[in-house]
This record gives structure tokens, C-alpha cells and sequence, in this order.
């Protein structure tokens, strides 16, 4: 298994940047995937999940209204939209697949939401 995330940066508070993941090594569209984060300092949190076709997405609350998560299951590929950002979204997003009892994380991209 491996994912690899892309899209991060350094963006000014209410700008938009769009994540990316890119998954091999397993049938992607079986399962449910995951974007997570973790400010310094902090436990990773969960921040958007999305069901094997994507009809089923679910937020946190400190998230929802403002980013969106989505597939391509055609391109391996699972995405964030977010939009709107504040500093509290700082951090670095990590990919996350639980297959066969074990989580599956990629290296993390760092965003980073500062003026």
C-alpha cells in the first residue's frame, strides 16, 4: 500500500487549496478513505471521510461547509477542497486507508494558513 499526498502550501487566511492523494498498491475503490490532520503539538484528528463510490461523505464540525472531499476512483486518486481556510487549519493532512486491520498512512503534506 502506499498513498502520496501533494497540494499543500503556504496560503493566506481565506484561500482555497486542493489536496491530493494518490493511491496504489491495493483496489482503491473497495474502500472507505480518509483525510486526517495534526497541528504541532496535537493528536491527529480526523477531517473528512468518504465512502468506496462516494455517495457518502462525512466532516468534522470544524470543517464542514468549508471543505469538501472527493474521488476518482478511475485515477486512484482521492481529493480535499478547502476553501475559506483560517489558521486553525494549519497543519500537516495525512492520507489514511484502513485495509485488513492495519492503517495505512502516507508522508503528509503541511499546510500552512498564515497572512
Amino acid at each position: 500500500v502506499q498513498l502520496v499526498e501533494s497540494g499543500g502550501g503556504l496560503v493566506q487566511p481565506g484561500g482555497s487549496l486542493r489536496l491530493s492523494c494518490a493511491a496504489s498498491g491495493f483496489t482503491f475503490r473497495y474502500y472507505v478513505m480518509r483525510w486526517y490532520r495534526q497541528a504541532p503539538g496535537t493528536e491527529r484528528e480526523l477531517v473528512a471521510s468518504i465512502t468506496r463510490d462516494g455517495g457518502y461523505r462525512e466532516y468534522s464540525a470544524s470543517v464542514k461547509g468549508r471543505f469538501t472531499i472527493s474521488r476518482d476512483n478511475a485515477k486512484n486518486t482521492m481529493y480535499l477542497q478547502m476553501n475559506s481556510l483560517k489558521s486553525e487549519d494549519t497543519g500537516v493532512y495525512y492520507c489514511n486507508v484502513f485495509r485488513d486491520d492495519v492503517n495505512y498512512w502516507g508522508q503528509g503534506t503541511q499546510v500552512t494558513v498564515s497572512s
